[in-house]
């Protein structure tokens, strides 16, 4: 699998460089992306149903009669076809556009099959841009699921399909799990579970398929995890620290009181600092709990000990509210702080005397992104390292960061609302504290599930709270335009909407992950500074930006969420004194999303959320409700797959109770196997 990485995309037949660079936009460069590159679900072609029986606003598939000639018009640039279909007397009309060819291949009186959404246009039928099959074309696709891929502009599901048929047929890997494990679990090859989960020929191939992949990023991400423990357990400390008075002062100078959890957490790290022993500690809380400010008191308690500290964030625009605070409280408090921002944005001739400073001992703490690791970065006694949102980290930029302080004491902080039972699996080499109680002076999130004909009203709403001086954000699944089958609400398309739907004077701006970070930052600093009114986003801000002005949240095709990412979503609003809605738009018909939206709409513990998120998970919920940001793995969900999870937890345990170097000949090959992969296999940059 890992040579896949050396043979570029376009070696695969049909795929040139133009075509290339659609795969680039979504983060394809070789057939090892592509064959990772899995199917967001699928779709199955159902027989054709009478058009009047056929439900509105669903897609269906149509035998179709054409009546009469087919006519082409233009408008502007574009070409339109209209047709008419009959069966059994009914009609609709059919649409298409710039397909001036079809007036060659439909012919008036010849029967096609039509497969599309039914609009009701005024009492009129309308089908826009159907797919035409002929019934031997519509026969093969219903013997099978057909896989339907997260897609861009320009890129379409048959291209995607294509690639992936070749893809499929070029991997060659030998079994590295040793017979008792196959057994035990009942898995497929690793060549079989490609094939299967990319072209199944039932639901049931597809499941063990899905199974094999899982069952693989489980297991070698807890191995990892768990020989990472072993290296690192109960290490003593090269930065002894004692209880000093700052930090009480501190606390007692601020103009609210810690909630009794703050306290008790920074209890927990407090006795860390001063054990003799490497802290190792991950801080868990829902959003607003009030984690950062248990991070500063850890900084305080370290610079007063005469140590640096170091605070990573995710984006720069959180590192700089993070650096902007500290220096607002060093100054109002004269702390013994002296805090430096370090970004990818600092020019290089600013980067050269910040390093010199950090060396020299001048900054004693550094607040920053990615950038507080890169080689260049030397710093005189890095005693505490803390990251803000551990699953933007990697575990091995968690390693690399600590190396700079020759094993610092290391802080990381979560809002990810994972339940402590699988918490305690996937953070195996840290202690867990959990901060469950919001400061009392937050005024809960007013939440409404509601259909897509709320739109309107959602819209008069949000001018209404702009209107107040307040901002909104809108937060729809895709990009861009998407393929037909998957009618979901893009940034781009939606921005557009909202500019017509909203008076001219509203700022309307968008914000995604493909657009180039200096952009994103631009588009950030300037939603909170207030030069934009309504940001319309995918899930690019479900961490990295504070703005306590936003006081609305619209999230669009809210069913195709995981429960814990809404939640998270939703902790974007809620900041301020104001009080906050959120509103999410269900475009699904049936009562099973109804079901789970309705534990947002009576809840904003992200804790209970999850829980909840996770009994009401059945044997169908395995794509589009991905609960991207906690744990990224490519397949797997914690949340959806938490009974393997911990299942392949035990069994790790087990083989490192049975051979912890793994070099039996049991597990001589796995030991192989993770040693070339570990890094390779799973991305550990995302978790």
């Amino acid at each position: 699998m890992n040579d896949l990485k050396n043979i570029p995309i376009t070696s695969l037949k049909g795929i040139g460089e133009k075509t290339a660079k659609l795969f680039a936009k979504l983060n394809i460069h070789n057939v090892y992306d592509l064959l990772h590159h899995f199917p967001r679900d699928y779709v199955t072609y159902e027989s054709p149903v009478l058009l009047s029986d056929a439900k509105e606003d669903s897609i269906v598939t149509l035998k179709l009669t054409i009546a009469g000639s087919l006519r082409n018009k233009k408008v502007r640039n574009l070409t339109i076809t209209n047709a008419m279909g009959r069966d059994n007397g009914a009609a609709i009309s059919l649409t298409f556009f710039n397909s001036p060819f079809l007036l060659n291949i439909l012919k008036p009186g010849s029967t096609y099959l039509f497969r599309g959404k039914i609009i009701n246009e005024s009492g009129r039928l309308v089908m826009e841009q159907p797919k035409v099959y002929t019934q031997e074309e519509y026969q093969k696709l219903m013997n099978g699921l057909q896989p339907s891929y997260p897609l861009t502009a320009h890129l379409t599901n048959h291209m995607v399909s294509k690639a992936m048929k070749q893809a499929v047929l070029s991997i060659t890997e030998e079994e590295y799990l040793p017979d008792n494990i196959l057994s035990e679990y009942a898995l497929i090859s690793k060549k079989q579970a490609f094939m299967d989960i990319h072209f199944p020929t039932c639901y049931e191939d597809m499941l063990k398929a899905r199974n094999r992949l899982c069952f693989d990023e489980f297991f070698v991400f807890l191995l990892a995890i768990r020989l990472l423990k072993d290296k690192s357990e109960a290490q003593d400390t090269i930065y002894p620290m004692i209880e000093t008075a700052q930090a009480s002062r501190f606390m007692e100078q601020l103009p609210y009181k810690l909630t009794g959890a703050q306290q008790k957490v920074w209890e927990e790290v407090k006795e860390d600092l001063t054990s003799g022993k490497t802290m190792n500690r991950l801080i868990q809380g829902d959003v607003g709990s009030g984690k950062t400010i248990l991070a500063f008191l850890a900084l305080i308690m370290t610079v007063s000990n005469g140590y640096q500290g170091a605070l990573m964030a995710p984006t720069e625009i959180l590192a700089t509210q993070h650096f902007e605070q500290l220096m607002d409280f060093a100054n109002k408090y004269h702390l013994p702080l002296k805090p430096v921002l370090l970004t990818g944005s600092v020019s290089a001739k600013n980067k050269r005397e910040i390093y010199a400073k950090i060396e020299a001992g001048d900054f004693n703490v550094i607040i920053g992104t990615h950038a507080l690791i890169q080689e260049k970065v030397n710093y005189k006694n890095l005693a505490l390292v803390i990251t803000d949102e551990q699953h933007r980290f990697g575990v091995k930029q968690r390693e690399s960061f600590s190396r700079k302080g020759q094993a610092s004491h290391i802080l990381v902080m979560s809002a990810t609302p994972i339940p402590r039972s699988l918490a305690i699996i996937l953070y195996g080499d840290m202690h867990l504290s959990v901060v469950d109680e919001l400061p009392a002076n937050r005024l809960p999130i007013k939440n409404c599930v509601v259909g897509k004909n709320y739109r309107p009203k959602a819209y008069e709403f949000i001018e209404k709270e702009v209107a107040k001086g307040h901002q909104a954000y809108v937060i729809c699944p895709m990009v861009d335009e998407n393929d037909e089958d998957s009618p979901l609400e893009n940034v781009i398309d939606y921005t557009l909407t909202l500019k017509n739907e909203l008076p001219d004077k509203i700022r309307v701006s968008y914000l995604h992950g493909k657009m180039k970070p200096i952009e994103k930052n631009k588009v950030m600093e300037d939603f909170a500074s207030g030069n934009i009114d309504v940001l319309v986003s995918t899930t690019v801000i479900e961490v990295g930006i504070n703005v306590p002005n936003a006081t609305v949240m619209m999230i669009e095709n809210a069913q195709r969420f995981g429960l814990a990412q809404l939640h998270q979503l939703r902790g974007r609003i809620g900041r301020g004194n104001a009080q906050s809605y959120c509103i999410f738009i269900n475009t699904a018909e049936n009562d099973s999303s109804k079901e789970r939206l309705d534990i947002l709409n009576h809840s904003n513990d992200g804790f209970f959320i999850a829980q909840e998120d996770l009994k009401l998970r059945g044997p169908g919920d395995l794509f589009g409700i991905r609960q991207s940001g906690d744990m990224e793995f490519r397949i797997a969900d914690i949340y959806q797959d938490s009974k393997l999870l911990k299942k392949v937890s035990k069994t790790v345990d087990e083989i490192l109770l049975e051979d912890e170097h793994l070099q039996s000949p049991k597990y001589s090959r796995l030991g192989t196997y993770l040693t070339q992969n570990m890094a390779k296999f799973i991305d550990f940059t995302s978790i």
